[in-house]
This record gives C-alpha cells, structure tokens and sequence, in this order.
C-alpha cells in the first residue's frame, strides 16, 4: 500500500528535542538533596542530557538493558529519564520506601547492571547492593563536594565527574516504537511485585493524552509541580507531559512535608500539582494551621487511591483550587480516567457537580472500559450495576516481564477494581476486590464507609476493613486517626454515620489508632490491618 504520510517512530527522544526547540527558556526548578534550589531550562537539561547519553554508552551498556534509580524528583533523575529511554536503554526506577529484600529482589529480577541514587540513600544501598550480582556500577548523583566521605562499598562513580567527562554531541537514534524505554514494578501487599514494561510508543501516546484539555489539561502556561514521586509510576507521566507542551517544571526533592511544599509552590507560581491523598492531608493541615494561602495553585490531581469528598469540598471552598480525581494503575502507565465535568453539568447545581467530581472520572482517550459480572458478561452503564472493571489501550500492558502467562482476559486487562459506570461514561470505584466486604449476602463498600467517616470534622484517617464474624461472616470495623486535640467517642463517630449509609453498612465497632499503617506508594495497608484486627469481633 503507497504511503502518503511520513514514518516517523514515536520516541522519548522526540520530547526532549521539542521541548529544547520550541521552549528551550522555559524553567525546570529542583529542591535538591544537597539542601539548595537549582534551576536550569530545557535547553540547558537537553544539552546535559546527551551528555549523560554519552556517558552511558561508556558504560558499555547494550540496547534494552535496564539501568536503575533510587532517587527524589530532582533535574538529575529528569536527565536520567531522558538519556536512559532516549540511548535505547530501560529506566528502571526504584521506590525506595520498599524494604531492602525487596529492592534487591528488583534489581536482581531487572538485571540491572548501573544503580544511580542519591547520596541520601547511600545506608540503603549498602545493604542491598552486596545481594545484586549483576550491579556493576554504582553511580552516586551528586557532585565531587557532596559525595559520601566513607563507605562500605568498594567502589563508587560521582555522576557530576561523569558528565563532566562526556562529550555535549549525541544524535538521538530512532528506535521502533515498540523498543521498551521504562520499568516500573507494582506495589502489590503479597507475592513479589510484577514488572511493568512500558515501550516508546506507549509512553508518548500517554503523554499526549494526559495534557489533553478533558484529562490534566497541561499547557505551556502551566508551571507544573509533580509531588508524586518520580519512582511512582514515572510521576504519573508528567516528566514526560511536562515537555510535551513546553511548560515550567518545578521538582520538590525529598522535601514533601506542607511547609516545603507550600513553600515552593508559592516561590515559584506553581499552578498545577498531583499527589497521592496523604500529601494533601498534610498540605491541608499546614495550610489551616498556619492560617496560609494559594496565590497561583488553581488546580490539583489526586489519585493512587480514593480521594475522599471531604478533601475536595476543603480545596474548593476553603482555598478554591481544583482538585481533579483521577484513577490509574501501574499497569496503565498509569492513566486511565479522570474527573472533569461535561458541558451538560456546567448550570447544575454545585452540589450535583460535586457528586460527579466524586467520581473516579471519565475514560480518557485510549483507554475503552467495561464492567463485567463473575461469569464475565457485560454490565449495563446505569451508575447501579457494579462488577469487575476490564480495561484496554495503548498503554495497557499485555504481559508482565519475564513473567510466563498474560495477564489479559479476552484482550481486556483486569484491574481488580470493582466499579460501576453511569450513563454518562463516568466511572466510580466502589472497591478493590479483595476489600469489598460481604455480610450476611450484601456486599458493603470500604471506600463508601471510609469517604463518609472523613468528613467528620474531628477524623483525619480513617480505613474499613471487614473482619470475620460468627454470624454474618464478615462485619466492618471502622479505624480511624483523630485530628490532634480533637475529641470524638466509638458512640459519637457511629452516631455521625447513621442515615449517610444503609443500616446493614454501620461498622460493629471503632478503633481509635494514633496512625494507620501505610504501603510504600502512600496508601492504607489494608492486608496489614486484616490480619491485626482478625479477631476482633469473634468471641472468646
């Protein structure tokens, strides 16, 4: 067939490239681990980053091969983002909140040869890296002033001698599209976590649909603050987005406690922030403590796990900053939907906005979902049926790495999540399967539970889990953490609860808890909880 169009492979590269060429001036800002505020531009990180590329090949790495990280969102780990992905290589990013088994379990199953960190992680590498065979070289990414002065390992490279030493001449290659360019493992609370394996072409395609008006609407007006970390599922793409369309870059470091964040949000103008439902609570907590204001936050994207209605009312009303729901997955790199209103809604009520904006949001172009029932049939979109959501796209992945069996059911990826859709296309997860309670027949929502406890003014956390019951087979148990100072009684908290949810959905009890414990990526430890509360409601 005649081809009337240009063949040209979708490559990271190609982001680097435009953004040095259309928006070279513009600002990229770190919070670095050496305790000041670096800023460069994306003339000058394009320039750094084929240095890097150069550096890399030093290390005679072949194409394909993983090259890992452990470290903050900073320019440094950008630059690694680009000249690893750009070279033909596989950024394999490390969250470091892991334990070190874990860790070491990772770059063991990556082969990753090269292990760049930041000094600050130096005591975890010292202990993982003695359990990676295959680690090579490990690169510590700060300069010759701030390297360690001692360690217990033999031999440690300093990035900045490294660049120091490379050539700034590196033409970009053009790969297939196909060609794998990131890594990133799930999070999973048992078994080993599964890799993720994101190719050229997805993780473009992801980029383009994220900045899109309906999704996270990121424009070169925008200066975007991803506090979600950069060893999270790639900061939920917005590294790569961020270049796309040219706008500011404003990286936090390791400094994500509400003084820093507010701070560097303001110092810098930052309109456009993501996280994960813990850093805002924390942000919140400054904010009303101190009395602070935004002067340029107009919006916000939550996501990792369900945000509860009460920190969207506290954005909107107290501070007026957007918060965006959003849902995704490791396995979706990771966006899937995202919580923007149609012009239908805009002369509702804000009341009735609100109950949209709830929701986990609208399918954003790529991604097709469906809800299907335990026998696999389609389920109807009428905001009542809930069944397992199956989702599909670009950016879905197909198959695990180096893991033997596909994932997929009929071409669809399942996510574990039980969901319904409404009529509209808007989609609201009512619970990850292995959360959802089943009392006496019903099933009851944790998230349903948890979303209404929060909006107590005394609550600050709160998590439902079902425990075995003699009678009913499972019963909730409300957990929650009070806001300092605050009192509130088992009786006081049950009451509150009482007309919000069906009667079969009250929880049997409360447990006061000082905190909650949480997963590496910021989220409650549910499986953690079940097993210590296990025999809470079973008489002795």
């Amino acid at each position: 067939m005649h081809k009337s169009m240009m063949q040209m492979p979708l490559n990271v590269s190609a982001l680097i490239q435009h953004a040095d060429r259309h928006h070279g001036n513009t600002e990229i800002v770190s919070r670095r681990v050496e305790g000041d505020v670096h800023r460069t531009t994306w003339r000058e990180l394009h320039t750094r980053t084929r240095q890097l590329a150069n550096a890399l090949t030093t290390l005679g790495l072949e194409p394909g091969e993983r090259v890992a990280t452990l470290a903050w969102n900073t320019h440094r780990h950008l630059e690694l983002y680009y000249a690893v992905g750009g070279c033909g290589k596989v950024v394999h990013t490390i969250n470091p909140r892991l334990l070190p088994e874990q860790i070491a379990w990772m770059l063991n199953h990556s082969d990753a040869r090269v292990l760049f960190f930041d000094a600050n992680f130096l005591p975890l590498v010292e202990v993982v890296a003695p359990h990676c065979e295959r680690l090579d070289h490990l690169v510590v990414m700060t300069d010759r002033t701030h390297m360690p002065s001692s360690s217990k390992l033999p031999t440690l490279a300093c990035y900045e001698e490294m660049m120091d030493t490379a050539s700034t001449q590196f033409d970009w290659p053009e790969l297939d599209e196909n060609a794998p360019c990131g890594l990133c493992y799930t999070s999973g609370t048992t078994g080993n976590p599964k890799g993720a394996l994101y190719s050229q072409r997805s993780t473009v395609l992801h980029a383009y649909a994220s900045a899109l008006p309906d999704a996270l609407c990121i424009s070169s007006r925008d200066v975007v603050m991803p506090v979600v970390p950069m060893f999270h599922v790639n900061a939920w793409g917005l590294p790569y987005s961020a270049a796309l369309a040219g706008a500011k870059l404003v990286l936090p470091g390791p400094a994500l406690d509400g003084k820093s964040l507010h701070t560097l949000m303001e110092q810098e103008c930052v309109t456009f922030s993501a996280g994960v439902p813990t850093i805002w609570q924390g942000l919140l907590h400054y904010m009303n403590t101190e009395g602070a204001r935004f002067a340029s936050l107009r919006r916000t994207v939550v996501g990792g796990s369900a945000c509860p209605p009460a920190m969207i009312r506290a954005f909107d009303e107290q501070y007026g900053v957007e918060l965006i729901h959003a849902w995704g997955m490791t396995e979706l790199s990771p966006l899937g939907a995202v919580g923007r209103l149609k012009s239908k809604h805009l002369g509702l009520h804000k009341d009735v906005q609100r109950k949209v904006l709830e929701k986990q949001g609208h399918a954003i172009f790529g991604i097709d979902m469906k809800i299907v029932d335990e026998a696999g049939a389609e389920l109807p979109w009428d905001g009542k049926a809930f069944g397992e959501l199956m989702v599909r796209g670009p950016w879905v992945i197909s198959e695990y790495f180096k893991h033997p069996s596909s994932p997929l059911r009929d071409g669809w990826f399942p996510t574990g999540d039980v969901a319904t859709i409404d009529a509209d296309g808007y989609m609201q997860i009512t619970d990850r399967a292995k959360d959802l309670i089943k009392s006496g027949g019903e099933w009851i929502s944790s998230i349903e539970l948890e979303n209404e406890a929060c909006a107590h003014a005394a609550v600050s956390m709160a998590a439902v889990i079902g425990v075995p019951h003699p009678k009913w087979d499972e019963r909730p148990v409300l957990l929650v953490v009070k806001k300092p100072g605050a009192d509130l009684t088992r009786e006081d908290m049950l009451d509150f609860l009482q007309g919000k949810v069906a009667k079969y959905c009250i929880p049997d009890d409360v447990i006061f808890a000082d905190s909650l414990p949480m997963t590496a990526t910021g989220k409650v430890h549910k499986l953690k909880l079940r097993e210590q509360h296990s025999a809470h409601l079973t008489p002795p």
